[in-house]
């Protein structure tokens, strides 16, 4: 009924009342107006202001908050002014800048605070906090409010403003396809359980195309390589991360043969590359057959894998001895979320079809035969390459077809989930020469899948795939030939491929199945027409408005664009309407094709009326702008062009992911706008981050309600539904999550809660990537007489118009601004960085139905001019637009400074100058000589702009302006430095020049140079029109009040920055590290700073070889800088050298570019006491100090008792266990007691069984630094892993936090009440608790150091304290990215330090006692003369080297240079080891200033040619020698006079302490009595006792000097951390290869002043001598041995059993029992002693093997293996080779107590090692008992093959030489002979006696009986022989 009325009336106007749930009517009622708007424009278009105006939006400056949320959707629509309730961009707008927020440029509003959100300042609490008293009034002196201006926002250009502008894009270059540095490194560590017995196993390792290969280790199934392989690639980042890491054992390599594959396993480089720290560590890859899928596992590869790419440095983690069994199931070689059980799977890629190919006609012969024959046939062969995971597939090769049909699929089969991200589809053309690829696409397997519970198989289409490349016309040698290999962004659309992919994981129990893992091709069934999506016409207009910054290079010929989507529009090869054609030939019947038609009769009124498309502009002579720059006049005429294309309509996927972009569009802009505020300092982020957060939850919500419409749509393929599904299932999560969150921002939890936000903001990136394409990009070519030049690729996404304001694209009918790039190569570097074109263009694309509002985005007041058929048709495109409507303007540009530029001249500065472009006009500023920031104070006028349109637009979307940067060459052309743009405010002639907005505030605007920042621009734009009057109406310009500037204008009054006096003093300490200028050394030196145009020159240094110091330390002088700290200019550091006739020539230049942290606050006294407060809050409290604090008389007692320790796994025992007398001490019981209660209330320390509490105590004799080091890295990975335990609870609660969300908040609030209580309830002192560590569980006997796994600078702020080190820079910074370092760009070192004040300073400082003025701020540093220092540098081991050798090893050696001292160690070098230990330390005399730069560097030892460097590493001293941390000689833990422990430094703890108080003016110290000192207002209380070498008691103050200096950082005012006694780790770097991490060394330095005393000797930190012991293995008994020969005779089952045992490493000397031979049960006896000597390093449970790798090897290697022992049982055999039946590998640290009995022994004690007792032979000294021998029968499964009875003995070499042994059963301390059974013999050497034993014992009663059967026989036979005769005789009577 009322649509009828609509429908005839076009407009209506409908009221109805709200009803409750009750259905009763309540006071509410709606009003709504509709309109209709016929298809066909019939009705008329809407006119601007129809819709009702929004009452009260345009109240005046109504002085509201900055909104908190803006409002989600994107304001109205197209140029209407919104429905009512909607309040209107523009107008709220103008409200908003009235309301004074001169914060953020012209770009970021648009956004109204809505009224309920006033109450939400009562947010913060109105307690006074301690930040705001840090006098943060006082700094911003008369009232400036730091808002004033934001530091350089990209957002502030970038920010939308208004519906009809859309975002520019700032950077320019693509940084895809450019080849990086890359270095994969892999160490094979060991491998496990490996299927088959008796291997001789190889890993080979493969990345990529290389392949390494480890050593061969014989007879074992668990080999132990700790071999390291290093990759090194030059590729670009896509090619690495596809590239395959594979490991494979492989059995019995050798030179002859290849081996056989046991198990392999594969991961991309990218898998890799995403993990934490870029590395897997120490983690076991599961091996698995990959030719028989039926197979379970193969055994199991430990090893670790890192990829680092330039820059990114590698934290190892921290390798000491690893004594963590190895947990193979909890430390699988996977990336999180994968599932150790992998199964097989089969991914089916289906190919169908392909259509658009271009032409390609490689083969000269075609182009003949073209020519003789006239032949013209589709000139491409194509077919389709897959590769995925390192196996290839192709389908068939389709001849001759630009619309290839397949129909094939092609099969891999992989691990499911596969460890490789991308699958490739390539479509290829075939040639007999080469096959050259038309077009790649990459498939991201995480993009069409989800693991999640809910999550679904990777699945894809059937769906279209683009494909994009080089340009489509043809040419022999393609120089973009790299984009169709999917190498950098695509210039053109090549060709769409329709595919899916589905994958079916694989039962590998089934018996039928194929378990070949080849890649198979098969036949797929063809998919329907319409399957992937109904055929829709599509419509694409664009108008070109302007086109300015045509490169000059380009030429003056005419000049035109061409757009084309897809095919269409394309001049070279593109398709205009065949596809209608080709729907009546084979389509779905004719209703498709006749809906089609009448669609476009409609439209078009009549077959006459055809539209057809206009793709390209018209051709037009560019003029020249200015030097670089052609513009092409369009003036009011702008061209237009109008595509109609045909495409399968799932706008549903584009609308998706355009309202998930919108959602991240919109959070994105907060969060810049939050990180903003917190850089500036601006009062309230934590609002605008709740804000950012409404409005995301706000957002996803709303995605939900519009994502779940057509659901029936018939053409949506699987991975759409499963992809619908999680993404809302994401964006409701996100929701919550961001509901919760915002409840939990508070000010000091913004920073941590914004990288949470961030997480958001990555993850709907990644959800709104769509995998299934849809409508191609559209491509923009501009055209120099007709040829291609330069090109922009629109996203179709963007320009995709919905009649739902969220779906739409973000740049649909909208104008906006698109720079052309060159194509491909020819972009990258310097030459992608100039603008090639600036185009101000608009597109509109969406269904040929919805084309009636194509044009409403447009800025208004235009004619259209159409072609003459379309003249009178209302919805016809136009070609060009005429604009009747102009405005003049003025634009004034403020270009006040730049700061932090690039540097572009040989000098390492610039000469810079700017050039403002603004629509065809350009201007420059004057250029600057010498700096790299300018301040031009430089007003440009542009006169007479003229802008088309209708005037308030104008206001509302001015164009952009662009600055560019350039550096002014003598000679040549000028060099691009960067650019950025600005929008202006605008005032219109009808408004007043006059506060909020008026004058404009100046701005920083963030420069770029191709992607990276270069610097940033300080200025104002403001276009003003020129109204009716004339140019006399605008302000005045206040013309030049300096006349020496001539003609050039400064800026104006109201906009210059606001300045006072301050007073800059420079201290001036040295130069260090001067390299040569011009081949000429530097020898007068000088240093000149300037700042803001003043400045102050240093002395001059006489002879820089002799003393680089300077003579005057402190200088100043007095500069007019902004109040606003934000603006205060850069200081400019710049050494000359001052040669002969008064020439100067620079050495170097550095730039500080920001002062703050130079300036000087006078303290407040009011604020004194929070001062102090806050001071303590960033004290470090040492984490174990348990400091209890009371004050009654304002003293804090700090009370130093016995420190906690952490606890630690097992560490004592095997530390100190390398003594031979083990001292037992009798433990009291009272004591016992207090450890049994230990045990059990000890915090989870005491774990363990019965036997581990009376662990010996460790002999102090015995002890040595090796055991304090190695304790120290025990305690440092236990306080790692707690930092990691606690850290993944703080995530935990978190999530939960996150999940429960406002239900939690009310008891989050008592839980963090409850934490922030310190220990004893101080809440005055400010304290932070200091987490309670678990007790030990024995007392902790050794004294620690600090292992630091960083560089000590790292940790101690480069020991700038007071003095900095300023690097001084030359030379233009590189084009080429790669190649020019900062590094490589240093020329040397300037060391001062400045200060920053306003003057006058208060009188009380300069009052104090002792202050000197020639000093002025630097008070109390010490002189600068030479010194002379005795320099220790301690080097303690080196980790991860570099192999330096082909065989993958290095042979490492220290050298050591500090001046003039180089030492190289190279007799000690040690071989083949990339791990050395070197323990050593060296003394160096040197004398500061002269040598203070050490450089260590590991050198890699060569028997012929030179020592190639591995790494280096280098400290400068002097920072070190006179830094406030004392970083001389590290303090220890305790103070001892002897031992392992000895103090280090000459001064003692009191000395220093006395020192530091005298020199810090503190009160101290003061020695009570009762082991008491007083410092400060602080008391220490400590042990006042010492232990002398003879054990006499001595008392002393030492300790406690010693417990103030540990805690030195809590004493007020001059208090900081000490060095610790410490190792540190350095990286070692190569400058071969800059910026990769090539090892660390461990290491430490010691300084000692020569007019000191002198020091003690060195501390001896050689490495341990590996100890000589002795292991003797007697072999008594086996039982049970399986039976394997079969008898010759009798064909029983018996064995020859002989037993074989090898210390792991020493298989060579493997020692064999005598052979028992013909065991009928499997019992053998043999009461047979192996003997193996061996070298363990007790510390590190390592053997000590030293061999010769191979007879070539110079010398031997040294090894270290794990102490592990073997026993194999063997089945002798005399002809054929022995048959192996079983083995048992012991841990000689850690292995099951053998049974007592056969009977016991069993399985259990190999397969259930965890839950067994472990004992170790080192403690135990002699075991006996019985152990299983196991082997895996054919299943795989472990199975009993037999049962030993053995007996280990472990004696040192002394006690071996004692009581020596003989081997097997001889002299001395001989064993019996074995008991045998008699069948033990062999029978061929002894006839006789198998004989006897054949008679006697078998057969012995059936002999008897054969005998007496025979006798009874011959009885028998004899009397029948014999009875005729007897007869006869008888008979005869003879």
């Amino acid at each position: 009924m009322v649509l009828q009325k609509v429908v005839a009336e076009g407009q209506l106007e409908v009221t109805d009342t709200l009803i409750d749930d009750n259905n009763s009517a309540i006071q509410t009622s709606v009003s709504i107006e509709i309109r209709y708007q016929a298809l066909d424009g019939t009705v008329g278009t809407w006119n601007d202001k129809e819709f009702l105006e929004t009452p009260g939006v345009h109240s005046e400056g109504d002085g509201r908050y900055p909104s908190e949320t803006d409002s989600l959707l994107s304001g109205p629509r197209h140029g209407s002014d919104g429905p009512p309730g909607k309040s209107n961009p523009q107008s709220a707008e103008r409200s908003f800048r009235r309301a004074g927020k001169g914060v953020f440029s012209a770009m970021k509003l648009g956004k109204t605070r809505p009224s309920k959100d006033e109450h939400r300042k009562q947010d913060d609490p109105a307690v006074l906090e301690t930040e705001d008293l840090d006098g943060k009034a006082m700094r911003y002196g008369a009232g400036l409010e730091p808002d004033t201006v934001s530091l350089a926002s990209v957002t502030a250009v970038t920010t939308n403003v208004s519906n009809k502008r859309s975002k520019p894009d700032i950077r320019m270059e693509p940084s895809a396809g450019r080849p990086m540095d890359y270095q994969v490194s892999v160490t094979i560590i060991e491998a496990r359980q490996l299927v088959g017995l008796n291997m001789d196993p190889v890993v080979c390792v493969e990345v990529g195309e290389e392949k390494k290969y480890t050593s061969m280790k014989e007879s074992t199934n668990c080999p132990y390589y700790n071999e390291y392989f290093v990759f090194d690639f030059h590729v670009p980042p896509d090619v690495m991360f596809d590239k395959i890491i594979k490991l494979s054992v492989i059995h019995s390599k050798n030179l002859l043969r290849s081996g056989t594959l046991v198990g392999s396993f594969k991961m991309d480089v990218g898998t890799v590359y995403t993990q934490p720290e870029h590395q897997f560590y120490h983690k076991w890859a599961i091996l698995s057959d990959p030719e028989d899928l039926t197979a379970g596992l193969k055994g199991y590869l430990k090893c670790d894998i890192a990829v680092v790419g330039k820059g990114d440095n590698i934290k190892t983690p921290h390798k000491a001895n690893e004594t963590e069994e190895d947990d193979i199931e909890g430390n699988l070689l996977l990336p999180d979320g994968v599932p150790p059980e992998r199964q097989w799977a089969r991914f089916y890629i289906k190919i169908y079809r392909a259509e658009g190919l271009p032409r390609m006609n490689t083969s000269i012969m075609a182009n003949v035969k073209k020519a003789l024959i006239g032949e013209n046939k589709d000139l491409v062969d194509p077919y389709v390459q897959v590769v995925f995971a390192g196996q290839k597939g192709k389908t068939s090769i389709q001849k001759s077809s630009y619309e290839p049909l397949w129909n094939e699929q092609i099969i891999f089969t992989e691990m499911f989930p596969p460890l490789c991200r991308r699958i490739k589809i390539q479509i290829r053309d075939s040639d007999k020469v080469n096959d050259v690829a038309i077009g790649t696409h990459f498939i991201d397997l995480r993009k069409i899948s989800n693991e999640g519970d809910k999550g679904f198989l990777p699945t894809f289409g059937p769906a279209w795939v683009n494909m994009y490349g080089s340009t489509r016309n043809y040419t022999l040698m393609d120089e973009h030939q790299e984009l169709n290999e999917g190498l950098g962004e695509g210039v053109s659309f090549r060709a769409r491929l329709l595919l899916g992919l589905a994958v079916e994981i694989l039962d590998t129990t089934n018996p039928e199945i194929n378990s070949s893992t080849e890649v198979q091709v098969e036949q797929a069934t063809a998919v329907a027409d319409n399957c992937s999506g109904k055929m829709e016409e599509f419509f694409l207009f664009g108008a070109f408005l302007e086109a300015t910054m045509i490169d000059r290079k380009i030429g003056d010929k005419p000049i035109n664009f061409e757009v084309t989507i897809g095919n269409y529009g394309n001049q070279v090869d593109g398709c205009s309407k065949p596809l209608l054609r080709r729907k009546k030939e084979g389509g779905d019947g004719d209703e498709e094709e006749s809906e089609l038609l009448q669609n476009s009769s409609e439209d078009e009124g009549g077959e006459e009326g055809e539209l057809v498309s206009v793709s390209s502009s018209q051709p037009m002579k560019p003029l020249v702008t200015d030097r670089n720059y052609f513009h092409l006049p369009y003036l009011e005429k702008k061209p237009c062009i109008y595509i109609r294309s045909w495409w399968q309509d799932q706008r549903r996927r584009l609308y998706n992911a355009n309202i998930m972009d919108k959602i991240a569009d919109k959070l994105e802009e907060g969060l810049n706008d939050v990180q903003e505020m917190i850089k500036t300092e601006k009062p309230h982020p934590e609002r605008r981050l709740r804000g950012v957060l409404e409005e995301l939850s706000g957002g996803c919500l709303r995605f939900l309600t519009l994502a779940d419409k057509d659901q029936h749509h018939s053409s949506r393929t699987r991975l759409d539904r499963e992809r619908l599904k999680s993404c809302m299932r994401e964006l409701e999560n996100m929701a919550q999550q961001a509901t919760a969150l915002r409840s939990q921002v508070k000010r000091n939890t913004t920073k941590d809660k914004l990288k949470l936000v961030q997480n958001f903001l990555q993850k709907l990136r990644f959800l709104a990537d769509e995998p299934q394409h849809t409508i191609p990009d559209v491509f923009v070519w501009m055209m120099s007489n007709n040829k291609r030049v330069a090109y922009a690729r629109v996203p179709s996404k963007d320009i995709l118009y919905s009649i739902v304001d969220e779906e739409m694209g973000k740049d649909c009918a909208k104008v906006k601004t698109v720079f052309l790039k060159l194509p491909g190569k020819r972009g990258f570097g310097p030459a992608g960085w100039t603008v090639q074109a600036k185009m101000e263009i608009y597109l509109w694309l969406g269904l040929n139905k919805q084309r009636k509002d194509f044009l409403s985005g447009l800025p208004c007041g235009f004619e259209e001019k159409k072609v003459p058929r379309g003249q009178n048709l209302p919805s016809f495109p136009p070609i060009s637009l005429l604009y009747t409507k102009k405005q003049v303007f003025q634009l004034r540009a403020h270009m006040y400074q730049a700061r932090s530029l690039f540097a572009a001249d040989s000098s390492g500065l610039s000469d810079p100058f700017a050039r403002v472009f603004f629509i065809s006009q350009s201007q420059c500023t004057e250029v600057l000589n010498e700096t790299l920031c300018p301040t031009w104070d430089q007003l440009l006028v542009f006169d007479n702009v003229e802008l088309y349109g209708e005037a308030h637009e104008m206001r509302d979307d001015p164009p952009i302006i662009v600055i560019e940067i350039y550096d002014q060459d003598t000679v040549g052309k000028a060099d691009f430095m960067g650019r950025t743009f600005a929008k202006p405010v605008v005032k219109m002639s009808d408004e007043q020049y006059c506060p909020p907005r008026f004058p404009p505030q100046l701005e920083y605007y963030q420069i770029y140079r191709g992607n990276a920042t270069a610097g940033d621009l300080l200025a104002a734009f403001e276009l003003l029109q020129i109204g009716p009057g004339g140019k006399s109406d605008l302000p005045p310009i206040d013309g030049p009040t300096d006349m020496d500037r001539g003609p050039i204008l400064p800026v104006p009054l109201g906009i210059r920055p606001v300045l006072s006096r301050y007073r800059v003093e420079i201290l001036f300490w040295g130069l260090r590290d001067l390299k040569r200028v011009n081949l000429a050394q530097v020898d007068r030196p000088r240093v000149d700073i300037e700042c803001a145009g003043k400045g102050v020159q240093s002395a001059l240094i006489q002879n820089y070889k002799k003393n680089p110091n300077f003579s005057t330390l402190v200088k100043w002088f007095e500069v007019d800088l902004p109040e606003n700290e934000l603006l205060h200019p850069p200081l400019n550091i710049r050494v000359v050298d001052c040669r002969a006739f008064g020439r100067y020539t620079l050495v170097g230049s550095h730039t500080v570019s920001s002062l703050r942290r130079f300036i000087y606050r006078p303290p407040d006294r009011k604020a004194q006491h929070w001062n102090m407060a806050a001071k303590h809050l960033n004290g470090y409290l040492a984490m174990t100090s348990r400091a209890r604090r009371s004050r009654p008389t304002g003293e804090i007692v700090v009370n130093m008792e016995p420190e906690v320790p952490i606890k630690k796994m097992e560490t004592m025992v095997k530390l100190e266990a390398n003594s031979d007398a083990v001292v037992k001490v009798d433990v009291t019981e009272e004591e016992k007691e207090k450890k049994k209660k230990k045990k059990k209330g000890g915090g989870g320390g005491g774990g363990g069984s019965g036997e581990e509490v009376e662990e010996e105590e460790p002999d102090e004799s015995m002890l040595d630094w090796w055991s304090k080091y190695f304790a120290s890295i025990e305690t440092m990975k236990e306080q790692l892993r707690q930092q990691e335990a606690a850290a993944a609870e703080a995530e935990e609660k978190e999530e939960m936090e996150m999940g429960e969300g406002s239900k939690a908040q009310a008891k989050n609030k008592d839980k963090d009440k409850d934490k922030s209580k310190a220990p004893k309830d101080d809440k005055k002192k400010k304290q932070q608790p200091v987490p309670e560590l678990p007790e030990k569980k024995n007392k902790q006997k050794i004294d620690e150091l600090k292992v630091f796994n960083k560089e000590l600078e790292a940790e101690f702020d480069n020991f700038e304290d007071w003095l900095h080190t300023f690097n001084l820079l030359r030379g233009k910074i590189g084009d080429n990215d790669d190649n020019a370092t900062e590094e490589e760009r240093i020329v040397g070192r300037f060391k001062g330090s400045m200060c920053v004040y306003k003057v006058p300073l208060p009188d009380d400082i300069t009052k104090e006692a002792g202050y000197d003025p020639t000093f002025g701020m630097f008070q109390g540093i010490p002189s600068n003369d030479p010194i002379n220092v005795l320099v220790r540098v301690y080097i303690v081991r080196a980790t991860d080297l570099h192999p330096a050798d082909i065989n993958g090893k290095a042979d490492p050696y220290i050298a050591i240079k500090l001046g003039k001292t180089d030492i190289k160690d190279k007799e000690n070098y040690i071989s083949k080891q990339l791990n050395p230990v070197f323990g050593k330390s060296f003394d160096i005399e040197a004398t500061f200033p002269m040598e203070s730069m050490l450089t260590v560097a590991v050198y890699d030892w060569d028997l012929v040619g030179t020592d190639d460097l591995i790494g280096e590493t280098k400290i400068d001293l002097e920072n070190r020698f006179y830094s406030k941390h004392r970083a001389t000689c590290g303090v220890s833990q305790t103070y001892s006079i002897h031992g392992y422990n000895t103090w280090r430094d000459p001064m003692k703890p009191s000395q220093i302490l006395s020192k530091l108080c005298k020199e810090g003016k503190v009160d101290g110290p003061h020695f009570g009595p009762g082991g008491r000192v007083k410092v400060a207002n602080r008391v220490f209380t400590g042990p006042t006792e010492i232990e002398d070498e003879n054990g006499q008691k001595k008392p002393t103050d030492e300790h406690l000097a010693l417990a103030v200096l540990r805690h030195w950082e809590d004493i007020p005012r001059a208090g900081c951390r000490l060095v610790p006694e410490h190792v540190e780790t350095r990286p070692l770097l190569n400058p071969d290869k800059p910026g990769i991490e090539q090892g660390r060394l461990e290491m430490w330095v010691d300084m000692f002043p020569m007019d000191m005393p002198a020091p003690g000797p060195a501390i001896d930190i050689s490495p341990r001598k590996p100890k000589k012991y002795e292991l003797r293995v007697i072999v008594w008994n086996t039982d049970e041995v399986i039976l394997e020969d079969d008898d010759y005779f009798t064909g029983e089952k018996s064995s020859d059993i002989f037993v074989r045992g090898w210390l792991k490493g020493q298989q060579e000397d493997k020692q064999d029992t005598d052979v028992h031979y013909h065991s009928l049960t499997g019992e053998g006896n043999f009461n047979w002693r192996y003997i193996f000597p061996f070298d363990y390093l007790m510390a590190e449970e390592r053997i000590v093997i030293s061999k010769k790798e191979s007879m070539f090897s110079w010398d031997e290697t040294e090894y270290k293996i794990p102490a592990r022992l073997t026993l194999q049982v063997w089945d002798a055999d005399h002809f054929s080779a022995d048959d192996f039946l079983g083995a048992i590998e012991l841990d000689l640290n850690r292995f099951p107590r053998g049974a007592k009995t056969s009977k016991q022994c069993s399985l259990e004690m190999v397969t259930n090692e965890a839950e067994l007792p472990m004992i170790s032979i080192f403690k135990q000294k002699r075991v006996k008992g019985w152990w299983p021998f196991v082997a895996r029968d054919e299943n795989d499964e472990l199975e009993i093959t037999g049962k030993v009875e053995a007996e280990l003995h472990l004696l040192t070499a002394e006690e071996a030489e004692k009581s020596p042994a003989g081997l097997a059963r001889n002299e001395p301390d001989p064993l019996e002979k074995p008991n045998r059974p008699d069948t033990s013999f062999i029978w061929f050497l002894n006839p006789l006696k198998s004989i006897k034993y054949l008679i006697c014992t078998r057969y012995k009663w059936l002999i008897i009986k054969i005998v007496l059967a025979l006798l009874l026989l011959i009885m028998v036979a004899l009397f029948l022989y014999s009875m005729p005769g007897y007869m006869v005789k008888k008979l005869l009577g003879a």
